[in-house]
């Protein structure tokens, strides 16, 4: 039967498309907030790095009500690095919102986001937001988005979908882009007309999938997904279903339906609807919440595999245990096990001599989060350079993920572009000059040689490029790439940095520490302005004589330091480096501190290879 006091609808968009301002329309529209609340912009980006970032990593579930409907909605991801949320996400709903920017049109992530709706029929309304934009260009974004459901493959239920247009700043909807419209009312009716309500019936078997997992203080571990049939009761025993078929008795301590921003604790939950229970133990993502009698399992919600790990080590340079409050491996252990819990597309294993964890997920920005939110939370620890995740085919040849990397530039960097990325085995596939001085180009690229890439195009094209990518698929090993092509500036003891030593390092390259910072024999301080690394006395002081006053060099002025951000360190450093995390530093280093070893370790290698 149809649950049509509900629908369950979820927002996709490409990253910085409007969605998130969007949701807050709605949410103020809806009457959910008193007239005299004070409410900030972009209310379900609630967390830190989704604020500072200006994108969402989590996805989130909120409820309005319009003419006595229930409406659930899902704030989803744009990028496809948090491609597991956009999964789980779209596992809850019946349909989604698509928003498309009214002058940069469908962008990669959309495509990215659209595939993974469409595979899942789900019904879709097309978004025009931003309409006020100088620059917007309707009707040929319709278009582009009418080729982008063809490409994809879309069925022609899918292709007739219908369109609104909005200005989610203002929190104004248009059927017609000129019409006299004042607010969303327009959305509010197309999602009861054209999103259908779950298909559930109260009188079956009990299934509620796992979709998301959560924490409150009082009640403990809650996990979020859809009630799928039958009802949940407190007071009652019910099973919970693993991963590998086995069945645990458990009882709620807390049922909860979604009213708003918050949860609403009820004693009884009816089929079709997003709720939270807490309770039950042990539970992950994909399990199955049924009947004790007649146990009933939903089918696992699948991702896509990890395409780019990372080593974790705990900190073993001579400044640890300094400024973290987690240090050891058994800190780290339960930390990126509790990340997996939550996150489906991540994966941790041990490394066999048991000093580090590797981690799985699908992108340099996903992992970084990950890193960024661990060293707030007063972790203390050490990463590698990132690696991709190879395969095998059933000829034993050796795969690799490759990317589709869309770049959009000013046409006089496209020489500089094209052979920067044919050194990292890019190939050009498509390239669209408007005639507006700007180009369109798209290359098939393996991942590897977009490690590190992101700065070097920043740099290249004086910031006024934009860079998109979207994961191809595996294909045969490209061969070998040359990521960085400058050596490092080793500091060769411990020490202070002096004015006197940074003055000797100008024409070295280029330093990332500045005057007054402590350093260790190993640490890296700075990029060589050559190939090859090269130890440097950066804590040299000038010798004093009675010809000489000490403040002579007071009026000295330094070239100011390049300070690295998580995700320049990530790109910056080699095979044999690593990145020193701590809640209040970011230091680059040798995986081997000592010279010696590492002169001999690079001896070793030049054998092998000549061998």
């Amino acid at each position: 039967m149809i649950k049509d006091q509900f629908r369950n609808i979820a927002i996709i968009a490409h990253v910085d498309h409007g969605k998130t301002t969007l949701l807050d329309g709605m949410l103020r529209q809806s009457g959910i907030f008193r007239e005299n609340q004070e409410v900030e912009d972009r209310i379900m980006d609630n967390m830190d790095q989704e604020r500072e970032r200006g994108i969402t990593i989590m996805a989130k579930n909120t409820t309005v009500r319009y003419r006595g409907v229930k409406i659930n909605i899902i704030d989803t991801p744009g990028h496809a690095d948090f491609g597991g949320e956009v999964e789980r996400s779209l596992s809850l709903v019946d349909g989604a919102l698509l928003l498309v920017d009214a002058s940069e049109g469908p962008l990669p992530q959309t495509r990215f986001v659209v595939r993974k709706a469409l595979a899942q029929s789900l019904p879709i309304i097309l978004v025009i937001n931003k309409i006020d934009r100088k620059d917007a260009r309707i009707m040929e974004v319709i278009n582009e988005v009418y080729d982008l459901f063809i490409d994809l493959g879309a069925t022609e239920e899918q292709i007739e979908f219908p369109i609104l247009y909005t200005n989610a700043k203002m929190g104004v909807a248009h059927r017609e882009p000129d019409d006299d419209s004042g607010d969303l009312k327009p959305l509010f009716e197309t999602i009861l007309g054209e999103i259908p309500g779950p298909e559930a019936d109260d009188e079956n078997v009990p299934q509620f999938l796992v979709t998301n997992l959560d924490y409150d203080s009082f009640v403990g571990q809650l996990a979020i997904g859809r009630l799928v049939n039958g009802t949940l009761r407190m007071n009652q025993s019910y099973a919970l279903y693993g991963e590998n078929g086995d069945i645990t008795e458990t009882q709620f301590s807390a049922l909860y339906t979604f009213e708003g921003l918050s949860r609403s604790k009820v004693d009884q939950v009816e089929s079709g609807d997003i709720i939270a229970v807490a309770g039950p133990e042990n539970m992950t993502i994909g399990d199955t919440i049924t009947s004790l009698e007649h146990p009933k399992s939903l089918p696992r919600i699948r991702v896509d595999e990890p395409t780019v790990s990372m080593i974790f080590y705990v900190n073993d340079g001579p400044f640890s245990g300094r400024e973290g409050e987690y240090l050891t491996a058994r800190h780290l252990k339960n930390r990126l096990e509790r990340e997996t819990l939550r996150n489906v597309s991540l994966k941790i294993d041990p490394l066999e001599n048991g000093d580090g964890f590797k981690v799985s997920g699908r992108g340099e920005l996903q992992m970084a989060v990950l890193i960024e939110s661990m060293r707030r939370e007063g972790y203390e620890f050490m990463v590698s350079k990132p690696h991709v995740i190879t395969k095998e085919d059933i000829d034993g040849e050796l795969l690799e993920p490759v990317e589709e990397l869309f770049i959009d530039v000013p046409e006089e960097y496209i020489g500089t572009l094209t052979e920067k990325l044919a050194q990292r085995k890019g190939l050009m596939t498509s390239l669209i000059n408007h005639g507006n001085g700007r180009v369109d180009m798209e290359f098939d690229i393996p991942s590897r040689g977009l490690i590190g890439f992101r700065s070097d195009f920043l740099a290249d094209t004086k910031g006024s490029g934009v860079m998109n990518t979207l994961f191809k698929g595996y294909e045969p090993w490209y061969g070998e790439i040359y990521q960085r092509e400058t050596g490092a500036l080793v500091a060769d003891r411990p020490g202070t940095v002096t004015t006197y030593a940074c003055l000797g390092m100008e024409d070295r390259g280029e330093l990332f520490v500045e005057v007054g910072t402590e350093v260790y024999a190993g640490m890296v301080i700075g990029e060589r302005n050559r190939r090859g690394d090269l130890e440097v006395n950066i804590t040299k002081e000038k010798k004093l004589t009675n010809m000489r006053a000490a403040g002579s060099d007071a009026t000295v002025t330094l070239q100011p330091p390049r300070k690295l951000s998580l995700e320049n360190a990530i790109e910056f450093i080699a095979e044999d480096e690593l990145i020193e995390v701590t809640p209040k530093s970011i230091r680059l280093r040798k995986a081997e501190l000592d010279a010696n070893k590492r002169a001999s370790q690079r001896k070793a290698r030049k054998r092998r290879n000549e061998g």
